[in-house]
């Protein structure tokens, strides 16, 4: 044996003979399970004894076990001595550590490494690379990138790959793009870790942009793509691009499905969202709750209650996210009491709610004017569940006096919030001041408003409503200046409907599309019917300063009303019409909807930015507060 070694001192007891009482099975027991140097050190003297080989040794156990203590060296000089080269075994330590909860003790190793010049391989470096990654640490990764540069190692793919990775994870895109322009050699998924990282910086144009120039795609390429104008608010663009995919002989998977149903809560597009509901079922997709969740959202959505309610009822595990969702979904739909019940059986069944939750419940007491229930859900919050309420809590609050026409209220609890109140708080006073008609106040919310968003265009539109409606226009001609000097321009309303599987928008006044004659006809044929059920039309919705007759005639080319008309004509007839529109529904298309829905015995659904308003058989679900 080693002279350095031979000298380790004799720590286990000589055996006598072969009749020895000793226990023998404690040497085996030993030999695999040392915890410690010292315990190493007694193995291997019995090894010297014995005249046992080196290799009979746990060597990985070797490493592992000196890897971080004094004794590297001496584990060092065991390691040496075998035929398979040392790295090997150190090279599974660092696997171990960047595997498991000690991704820094990989970098310590690896340093421990170069000290005493053991020299890494591709293995090594993949393994701390990983570590980096984990820890979001740059700088200790472009060390290791310039071994990889020092060894040679650059032509190897999955090192440069992993390099790109860690710089666009850790937020350095630029040097990842440089690496990425760099490289000799790419494949599939090198292209997939930039266009991933790029999606997640929400910079979706340059992800497209190289998403076009792949020589080809996986369907993770795609799968990101999708998920990216989504998350962008781009849902058209993730539809169109999962049309593309379908024609590329591509099945989407779980992930996939997910982004898709997405875009189709966002549009509003209720046939490709049933299509996916259906492969999702033939695919063995069912088990999996977020898919179920997402189906749940995109019917919520979509204003289809009841197939929502059906999906919730039918699903095995029901998470937080289910009942939050379906608890939202049920005040969106004017169904604030079901929404509370709802609520009670959930803590019948000891499901704690979150944050999103009372987002959920105290949307339903805004909606429906319920101010008692929503005071008491907001203080249960933190009395009953020791959640700190955030802003959006506070803005439903806001919204729920501001509704009601408590402004008073709702100013003093924006007055003695404890966090700073932003738009949207402000943005909720502002919308009461409008229902309400309160110039003064409306006047102080713009006043925050102007300072917090700035280029939101719908803040000024509703002040400058406010000033029409009292008929000031020279507070109305403010406005528009101050618009026109801020560079602030009014976000044109339109409204879309999906028939046979495409999609229809309009805009106010449309007169472009292929059949507007047609439509024109329908609507002139209706609004005969309506006011011989009493409809007036409400001239006052139209801040402008015209005369009546002008006023009329606009209020006729809204969009809501050109995309229902659309409906009527090429839909068949009991077939509910669902209208997606941008903006809030105005109140003269309102009171034309509910005649309209009783007139052609017809299901109305109109979601607009704020909830859905349900018309059936002459009446609203929104009970005309809304």
């Amino acid at each position: 044996m080693l002279s350095s070694l031979s000298s380790v001192p004799h720590l286990l007891p000589p055996r006598e003979n072969s009749q020895s009482s000793t226990p023998q099975s404690s040497k085996p027991d030993l030999l695999h399970n040392f915890n410690t140097p010292f315990e190493l050190k007694q193995v291997h003297a019995h090894l010297i004894k014995t005249n046992t080989p080196l290799s009979a040794l746990p060597l990985t156990r070797v490493s592992f076990v000196c890897a971080l203590t004094p004794s590297f060296a001496y584990a060092q000089q065991i390691l040496e001595r075998v035929e398979k080269p040392e790295i090997v075994f150190w090279n599974s330590c660092l696997k171990t550590f960047a595997e498991g909860d000690s991704p820094f003790d990989t970098i310590l190793l690896f340093y421990k490494l170069r000290q005493f010049d053991v020299f890494p391989d591709t293995f090594t470096c993949s393994f701390v690379l990983k570590a980096c990654a984990q820890l979001l640490d740059t700088f200790n990764g472009r060390i290791v990138h310039g071994y990889v540069e020092k060894l040679g190692l650059q032509s190897n793919l999955f090192l440069q790959n992993m390099i790109v990775h860690l710089y666009a994870l850790c937020g350095a895109i630029g040097d990842a793009r440089l690496l990425f322009e760099k490289m000799s050699d790419r494949d599939v998924v090198t292209w997939n870790i930039m266009i991933n990282q790029l999606v997640k910086r929400r910079d979706v144009e340059e992800a497209y942009h190289l998403f076009s120039l792949m020589p080809e795609r996986s369907l993770r390429s795609w799968t990101s793509m999708i998920s990216g104008f989504v998350q962008c608010g781009k849902p058209k663009e993730a539809i169109q691009l999962f049309m593309k995919m379908e024609e590329e002989g591509l099945r989407p998977n779980e992930v996939t499905a997910v982004a898709v149903l997405a875009a189709c809560a966002d549009l509003g597009d209720l046939d490709l969202g049933r299509r996916i509901h259906e492969y999702s079922n033939q695919s063995g997709f069912r088990r999996n709750v977020h898919i179920s969740n997402t189906l749940i959202d995109m019917y919520l959505k979509c204003g289809c209650l009841e197939d929502a309610r059906r999906l919730f009822d039918e699903i095995e595990e029901r998470t937080i996210v289910s009942w939050s969702a379906m608890i939202s979904g049920l005040a969106m739909h004017g169904q604030a009491e079901e929404a509370l019940k709802l609520f009670s059986k959930m803590i019948q069944l000891e499901i704690k709610p979150n944050g999103v939750t009372f987002v959920a419940l105290l949307h339903a007491c805004s909606h429906m004017g319920m101010i008692d229930q929503g005071r008491e859900f907001f203080a249960s919050m933190t009395r009953d569940y020791g959640l700190i309420p955030r802003i959006e809590h506070y803005g439903c609050m806001v919204d729920l006096f501001s509704r009601a026409g408590l402004l008073q209220e709702a100013h003093e609890f924006i007055m003695n919030m404890p966090i700073k109140p932003n738009g949207v708080v402000w943005g909720a006073l502002l919308g009461g001041c409008k229902v309400h008609k309160n110039i003064e106040l409306a006047e102080e919310a713009i006043r925050h408003l102007s300072e917090l968003d700035p280029l939101n265009d719908g803040y000024y539109v509703v002040l400058s409503n406010i000033y029409a409606e009292a008929e000031c226009w020279e507070g109305t001609a403010k406005v528009r200046k101050l618009m026109k000097e801020r560079g602030v321009k009014k976000t044109p309303g339109w409204s879309s409907i999906t028939v046979d599987g495409m999609l229809h928008e309009f805009v106010a006044g449309d007169e472009s599309h292929p059949e507007a004659e047609e439509i024109f006809q329908l609507w002139e044929k209706l609004l005969q019917k309506i006011k011989l059920k009493g409809y007036v039309p409400k001239t006052s919705v139209v801040l402008l300063d015209i005369d009546e007759t002008e006023k009329e005639k606009f209020l006729y080319r809204h969009s809501e009303k050109l995309a229902l008309t659309f409906g009527l004509m090429k839909t068949s007839s009991g077939t509910p019409i669902r209208i997606l529109k941008n903006l809030r529904v105005c109140e003269d298309c309102h009171a034309a909807f509910k005649l309209i829905s009783e007139i052609v015995d017809r299901e109305i659904v109109v979601r607009d930015r704020n909830r859905f308003h349900c018309f059936k058989d002459g009446s609203c679900s929104c009970r005309d507060y809304w």
